[in-house]
C-alpha cells in the first residue's frame, strides 16, 4: 500500500477503522487465552472450600480480595472484589451517595444541588455518569502534575455543594499526566466545605506502563487517613485491560467504614459477584509479580504503536504553530492539541476518509471544548501498520482543515 502524502490520497484508500475507544487489541486479549482455554479445568472450589458456583460472599472471594489488596497496597478488609467493570462500581457509588448519602450523612439528592470537580481534559465516561445522575460538573484545568490545585482549593473551601472530584492519578486519560506527591498530599488534606467530600480515585492504569521505568503515585487511602479524612478516598481499579477487557475483576478500596457502607447498599442490588471468574483470575495471575510479567507482554505490543503515532506527528505536524502532543509514559491515550477551532473539522475530515476518532470535545464535561482544540488518540486496538497509517491520516486531515480555512 502506497504511503499517502496528501489528504486526497489518504481518502482514496477508503480506510475502515474505528479508533474512538481505547480497546485492547486481539493480540493483547490473546495473552490471557488461558482464562478461556482452562476454564473447565480451573475447578470451582476455592482455597477455603467455598463452592464458587453458588451465591454469597458479597465483598468477593477471600483470595480475590487478598489479590486486590496486594495490587492496591491496602489491607484485605479494605477491598471489595467485584464484577468486571470498575466503571460500574463508580456509577453505583455515586448512585448510592445520591440515594442514601455517605456514611453518617444525608442523601446528596436531599441536600440541594450536587456538583463535582472535573479535571479537563478528562475521561468522558466519568462525565457521562455525572450527567446521567444530574450532578453539575465544574471543569478545572489539568497540568502534568495533576489538577490545578489552587483552583480546586478555591472551589471546595466555601462551596458545600461540591461533593467530590474525579481523579485519575497515574497516566491520566487522556493527558497521560502523573500526579505529583504535592498534588496528592493537597487532595488528601483538602479543607472542603462539604464534610462528605470524596475523591473518586480511578486507578485504571496503575500497571499500564509504556516504558521500562514504571511510575507510581502515593497511597491515597493512607494519606487521607493521616490527614484526618479516613473516609475521603474511594479507589477504583480493575483487570479489564490486564486480562479480558469484558471479563476481568474490578476492585474498590476504601476505609473499612466505607466498605461497610458499600456492603449495606450493594446487598440490595446483588447476592454476590462472579466468584468463578475471580477464582480463575487468581489462579492464572497468582500474585503481583505474575500480573507484572503479563503487563510486560502488553507493553511490548503497545509501545511500538504509541511510538509510531508520535513519530508520525513529529514528521507531519511539527511545522504547524499551535499544534502539540504528549508522549505518554503509560496508559492508553495520546492527547493531540490542534490550532484553536480545528478539532471538530479534523475529526469530520478523518471520518470522511473512513477513520473514526473520538468526538472532539469528548474529554470535557457536556462535550464542550470551548477552544475546539483537543483530540484523544487511541492507538491500542489497530495493528501497527493500521495505526501508523491512521496517524498519518489524522495529520493530513488537520492539514486539509487548515488549508480549507485559508482559501
Amino acid at each position: 500500500m502506497a504511503t499517502p502524502s496528501t489528504y486526497d490520497e489518504f481518502r482514496q484508500l477508503a480506510m475502515r477503522l474505528d479508533m474512538s475507544r481505547g480497546k485492547p487489541s486481539p493480540e493483547q486479549l490473546d495473552l490471557s487465552r488461558a482464562l478461556l482455554d482452562e476454564a473447565g479445568t480451573a475447578g470451582f472450589v476455592s482455597r477455603d472450600g467455598i463452592d464458587c458456583r453458588n451465591y454469597g460472599h458479597l465483598l468477593g472471594l477471600p483470595e480475590a480480595r487478598e489479590f486486590g489488596a496486594q495490587l492496591l497496597d491496602v489491607d484485605t478488609a479494605q477491598v471489595v472484589a467485584a464484577g468486571n467493570s470498575s466503571l460500574e462500581l463508580m456509577h453505583d457509588a455515586l448512585a448510592f451517595a445520591m440515594l442514601h448519602g455517605m456514611p453518617g450523612h444525608a442523601p446528596w439528592s436531599k441536600q440541594g444541588e450536587v456538583a463535582f470537580l472535573c479535571p479537563v481534559p478528562g475521561y468522558d465516561r466519568h462525565f457521562a455518569i455525572c450527567e446521567a445522575l444530574g450532578i453539575r460538573m465544574i471543569p478545572v484545568p489539568m497540568t502534568q502534575d495533576g489538577p490545578d490545585m489552587d483552583a480546586v482549593e478555591a472551589h471546595v473551601k466555601s462551596d458545600a455543594s461540591i461533593k467530590g472530584i474525579w481523579c485519575m492519578p497515574l497516566y491520566s486519560n487522556p493527558s497521560g499526566a502523573v500526579w505529583s506527591r504535592e498534588t496528592v498530599d493537597r487532595l488528601a488534606a483538602l479543607p472542603a466545605a462539604a464534610s462528605d467530600f470524596r475523591l473518586f480515585w480511578d486507578d485504571a492504569y496503575r500497571f499500564h506502563h509504556l516504558t521500562d521505568t514504571p511510575r507510581s503515585t502515593p497511597n491515597i487511602v493512607e494519606l487521607c487517613e493521616r490527614a484526618g479524612h479516613a473516609d475521603r478516598a474511594l479507589v477504583f481499579a480493575s483487570l479489564s485491560k490486564v486480562t479480558v477487557a469484558g471479563g476481568g475483576i474490578a476492585f474498590l478500596a476504601a476505609s473499612q467504614r466505607n466498605i461497610g457502607w458499600w456492603q449495606k447498599h450493594m446487598s440490595v442490588r446483588t447476592i454476590g459477584p462472579d466468584k468463578l471468574n475471580q477464582l480463575r483470575h487468581v489462579r492464572f495471575l497468582r500474585d503481583r509479580e505474575g500480573l507484572e510479567r503479563l503487563m510486560a507482554k502488553h507493553r511490548a505490543l503497545l509501545r511500538p504503536k504509541f511510538d509510531a503515532v508520535v513519530s508520525t506527528f513529529e514528521a507531519l505536524l511539527a511545522d504547524i504553530p499551535g499544534v502539540s502532543w504528549n508522549r505518554p509514559e503509560g496508559g492508553y491515550f495520546i492527547s493531540l492539541y490542534v490550532p484553536k477551532g480545528y478539532a471538530k473539522s479534523t475529526v469530520a475530515l478523518a471520518a470522511e476518509a473512513g477513520l473514526v476518532l473520538t468526538p472532539a470535545g469528548a474529554a470535557y464535561p457536556y462535550g464542550r471544548d470551548d477552544e475546539d482544540r483537543h483530540l484523544r488518540i487511541a492507538p491500542s486496538f489497530p495493528s501497527l501498520d493500521e495505526v501508523t497509517l491512521a496517524a498519518r491520516g489524522i495529520a493530513l486531515s488537520l492539514r486539509r482543515a487548515l488549508e480549507e480555512d485559508a482559501r
